[in-house]
């Protein structure tokens, strides 16, 4: 049974209302979702459906922008956010999420949230979305991958400083993320036997010792003593020889070892269509790889082409799994 993709609102003076209306608009009941937040927040002249069950969104978006009402405190002005709504925006996410889980809906997709407008009006606890869904999921460790057509990614760290990532990067943290990704895209991506492909912390993968002794030190004793079961697993490679047409042909994903290292190349090769997927998590969760983007909200210049394919991809996650 096909059930809709919940997707949260996220900061309603970003372009969040906007291009959630413009993903409704490519899709139609091609990828059923449901919009929660409040309609005021929608552009001017949006056909709206206001449900009262996520279950007749199937039917409700072939003709109209399906949304399960949820009151804020204040109208929004694009652009500007009001700490006021902040309770509104936490409230939605956990609502899709509660949604998912008891299977009213299939997946969460979320929209950009703007923390700081979080922080101010509601005291918001956590470091990010990633962080304040693996509390409602009730999980210690989560794994953020960025996932195209073209590539898929997962920096073993992730929003810390460059020189904090010798000390943050541990066996421990890079077994995690490797197990956790390799179980995902079986259980989630279909793919019965994945491939992954670790990159070197170092320059040249450390170049023998001569740029660096993380990988002959640890990190290469610890791929050879990870148990390939249900996966292959190869590395450290270079990072600098990874991304390529012929070397991307020979992975699944590709394990980094921090941001930048990671999200170059995914965003360079497909900008625009990049995922974010949530790996860890006891239920399917997808975002659009972008910010709330303040300086264009309310002006129709925003690309909804992540979002759209964020929704694409749950549906397809939540028909795999």
């Amino acid at each position: 049974m096909i059930r809709p993709v919940a997707l949260s609102c996220g900061e309603p003076a970003g372009v969040g209302p906007e291009i959630a209306v413009s993903a409704w608009q490519a899709l139609r009941g091609d990828c059923p979702f449901v919009w929660i937040g409040d309609p005021r927040h929608l552009p001017e002249g949006t056909p709206v459906a206001v449900l009262d069950d996520p279950a007749k969104a199937i039917a409700a978006c072939a003709s109209a922008f399906p949304v399960l009402a949820h009151p804020f405190a204040n109208p929004t002005t694009p652009g500007h956010p009001d700490p006021a709504n902040a309770r509104g925006v936490i409230t939605a996410i956990e609502r899709a999420v509660a949604l998912t889980q008891s299977g009213q809906t299939c997946a969460v997709c979320t929209a950009p949230i703007h923390k700081k407008a979080l922080i101010d009006g509601a005291e918001f606890g956590y470091p990010g979305h990633t962080e304040f869904l693996a509390a409602l999921g009730r999980v210690e460790r989560v794994v953020m991958m960025l996932a195209s057509d073209a590539l898929r990614v997962v920096p073993t760290t992730i929003h810390i400083a460059l020189s904090e990532v010798p000390l943050r990067l541990t066996p421990e943290l890079l077994r995690e993320t490797i197990e956790i990704t390799a179980r995902s895209l079986r259980d989630q991506f279909g793919i019965p036997q994945p491939r992954l492909a670790v990159a070197g912390l170092n320059p040249h993968a450390g170049e023998s010792g001569a740029m660096g002794r993380e990988e002959i030190d640890w990190i290469a004793p610890l791929l050879a003593r990870i148990p390939q079961e249900g996966f292959t697993l190869t590395g450290p490679h270079p990072a600098d020889t990874m991304f390529h047409a012929a070397a991307r042909a020979r992975y699944d994903a590709a394990i980094c070892m921090y941001h930048d290292q990671a999200l170059i190349p995914i965003k360079t090769l497909d900008f625009d269509r990049g995922v974010n997927v949530t790996l860890g998590l006891p239920f399917i969760r997808t975002s659009p790889d972008h910010g709330t983007a303040f300086d264009i909200a309310g002006q129709g210049k925003a690309n909804p082409s992540s979002l759209i394919e964020a929704l694409k991809l749950a549906q397809r996650m939540a028909a795999t799994g």
